[in-house]
């Protein structure tokens, strides 16, 4: 069960299923998530106890056309790939104006960093060619479910996005970032023209 907004509505679908009498055990991306599905009726599992998971539905910040993501604006980026990774189906749902011709095009890339020395991991980030700015909710700093913080990272274009994702995660201080490389299978885009699916090529 993926975590944002399009995520939530997919686990309210699910919980009427489950209401229907179909069996559903959801692995929860984040606290939000898990709190959702428990109130709808869901089973919630653990990794642990089901290491390969069928199907995984999220939301998406940015989709390039080989159905490369950038995920994590709602701050879960670090447990989804974690999820999507031991997934045998990843779908993701989104509206068009999440469809670019590169990454990096509308969406800072999130970045989940560990809150010791955590100013020498930014300047480390810059250093790649990035803004990064520590992301903040309420006018404090935001704190992820692992205790971590967000740097959102500005860059004008990611022209490699399986190589970058590489690079920031050799760099101490770096948990993991919101580069979803070769992980979904379908993107469904909603428009004001209806639905379409696209799929790995």
């Amino acid at each position: 069960m993926g975590s944002g907004s399009t995520a939530s509505i997919a686990i309210r679908l699910m919980g009427a299923k489950v209401r229907g009498g179909m069996r559903i055990v959801g692995i929860a991306t984040s606290r939000d998530s898990e709190i959702l599905g428990r109130s709808v009726g869901i089973e919630i599992g653990e990794l642990k106890d089901h290491p390969v998971v069928d199907l995984t539905i999220d939301g998406a910040d940015e989709v390039d056309p080989k159905l490369n993501l950038i995920k994590g604006l709602g701050g879960a980026l670090v447990r989804e790939k974690i999820v999507a990774s031991a997934t045998k189906v990843v779908i993701i749902v989104v509206d068009e104006s999440k469809l670019v011709e590169h990454l990096g095009q509308k969406s800072p890339l999130p970045v989940e960093i560990v809150r010791f020395a955590h100013h020498s991991t930014m300047r480390a980030l810059e250093r790649l060619g990035c803004v990064p700015k520590l992301r903040m909710r309420d006018g404090e700093v935001f704190v992820t479910d692992n205790g971590n913080y967000i740097a959102d990272c500005r860059f004008e274009m990611i022209e490699n996005p399986r190589k970058l994702e590489s690079v920031i995660n050799l760099i101490p201080g770096v948990v993991d970032n919101g580069l979803f490389v070769g992980l979904a299978h379908k993107v469904i885009v909603a428009s004001k023209d209806g639905i379409r699916v696209m799929g790995k090529k």
